[in-house]
């Protein structure tokens, strides 16, 4: 039985299509962590309800559960992507699957709501694991006629993944509990981890020693979640509270020390010359502005559905999986259309299908159907299926060969800092729309409550409109987009 196994090995390894076999190992475990971005949404109001002796959590502090899983990957992407250039990529990427699924497994058994929320960041920690290796593996085990499509391929699977969490989280709650959203991790870290020691190459050993940028590690990290905690906090305590003036002066200061930092050291934790190439900055810039605009309905959504629509879980994620089908659909598409006729009508287009859908979204009422609902999340699919593969190609193809690592590594910073931001921002607006509505209501009904409910999340989506067109009008300005003269390969 070993001999067969190995010999299965073997063959893997030495088949032409060898790299194949890289990107769906990568691809686990992309799917993986940013299915846990999501995952939770559409179980809050169940958790709320549940974990802390049947008493009702607050949104403020409910968040924290997407949050902190969002900004722990967002500060230690960088610092686990330089780890992995010293140690080894396997190393690093398979071990990240280990911590991954041991923080699912105490997650499944929080007994109140900040041990959940510790047991997230644990979980998170083994996601930037994974994560921050998933670009390099590819760049290294791909040709440069065949990157674009890996990479282009792994956006996409990011994409899903963290579109997909609600209605898969919705499934199990309403049937299982909202404990199974963590356990059905175990299976498939377990098998991602054998999978990855099996598959991915083994680590050549580095023949030039180089620093850890400490420095600047200690220094993003620190910005991160000082600017992060403010945003998250701003609105229930007050902007002008010591709490979160400190955070903002903490936040500008460590990461004014950050950049210094990083424009002076030899071998930086981040390549900021990245942004001077104008694609690569409007690239990137429009992908952070799409998703905060995606993930202000992601959040708010299964809360309007549960709470005002009065829906199950199990039809929250049904519901939901409009988004991510469409996407699904569109996005291969979008990318092979991308190829030949450029990136700037397709990332715009989708951008503004963005905005409409999210316009659409903001006319929805306490009384709306099902049916009603359906044709906004199409929207919302078929505008991240435009945009997103069009626009990771445009980023990738606009830095050298070699420095598609560090680019690959910047995008999935921020995409998801947007994530966090996005989820801060609609909390924030979301709460202080609500709270105007229903100044002077002492004991507010059903009716009432449910009305103000409507008007804020109906404000969040005009003002997330917003941001969309905003992203639509900077996406117009990618000029110098040159198409790769060597086609994609049909294998």
């Amino acid at each position: 039985m070993y001999q067969v196994g190995s010999n299965i090995v073997l063959g893997v390894k030495n088949s032409p299509r060898y790299r194949w076999f890289i990107l769906a190992t990568v691809s686990i475990g992309t799917f993986m962590s940013t299915l846990d971005s999501s995952i939770v949404n559409v179980a809050l109001p169940t958790i709320s309800a549940s974990i802390s002796n049947k008493s009702h959590v607050n949104i403020s502090t409910l968040q924290w559960v997407v949050t902190a899983y969002l900004l722990t990957i967002s500060s230690l992407l960088p610092v686990f992507g330089r780890i992995a250039d010293l140690l080894g990529r396997k190393r690093v990427y398979s071990l990240g699957f280990l911590v991954f699924t041991l923080g699912s497994i105490l997650c499944g058994f929080a007994p109140n709501i900040w041990f959940l929320i510790g047991m997230r960041i644990l979980q998170a920690i083994g996601a930037s694991m994974i994560m921050a290796n998933s670009a390099a593996l590819i760049i290294a085990n791909f040709p440069p006629k065949e990157r674009g499509r890996a990479l282009g391929l792994i956006g996409t699977v990011v994409a899903l993944g963290s579109l997909t969490g609600p209605a898969i989280g919705g499934i199990f709650v309403e049937f299982l509990n909202w404990r199974s959203i963590f356990f059905i991790n175990i299976p498939i870290g377990i098998l991602g981890y054998l999978v990855a020691r099996i598959i991915l190459p083994s680590d050549e050993p580095h023949q030039h020693k180089e620093t850890f940028d400490f420095q600047g590690a200690l220094f993003f990290t620190l910005g991160m979640i000082s600017l992060m905690f403010a945003i998250s906090n701003g609105q229930s305590w007050g902007w002008n509270s010591y709490p979160i003036l400190i955070g903002l002066v903490l936040a500008t200061l460590c990461l004014g020390i950050f950049v210094v930092t990083e424009l002076r050291v030899t071998n930086p934790m981040i390549d900021l010359s990245m942004f001077r190439i104008p694609i690569f900055f409007i690239g990137n810039i429009t992908g952070l502005l799409s998703f905060v605009a995606m993930f202000a309905n992601v959040i708010l959504m299964p809360f309007y559905l549960q709470q005002v629509l009065s829906y199950s879980p199990a039809q929250v994620g049904l519901l939901m999986t409009a988004f991510p089908l469409t996407m699904a659909i569109i996005a291969p598409l979008s990318g092979y259309a991308s190829d030949r006729i450029g990136p700037v009508i397709l990332t715009t287009s989708g951008l503004l299908v963005t905005a409409l859908g999210l316009f659409y979204l903001s006319t929805l009422t306490i009384t709306s159907l099902f049916w009603q609902i359906v044709p906004g999340l199409l929207l919302m699919g078929l505008g991240a299926g435009l945009f997103q593969s069009p626009n990771n190609s445009s980023v990738m193809s606009s830095v050298p060969p070699n420095k598609l690592g560090v680019a690959g590594g910047i995008s999935a910073l921020v995409r998801n800092v947007g994530m966090v931001i996005g989820i801060a921002f609609s909390i924030s607006l979301f709460q202080n729309r609500e709270a105007s509505l229903l100044v002077g209501i002492i004991n507010p009904t059903s009716l009432q409550q449910a009305t103000a409910f409507v008007g804020a999340y109906q404000t969040v989506m005009l003002t997330s409109m917003g941001i969309a067109l905003i992203a639509a009008l900077i996406s117009l300005n990618r000029k110098g987009f040159t198409r790769s003269e060597t086609p994609p390969p049909k294998s």
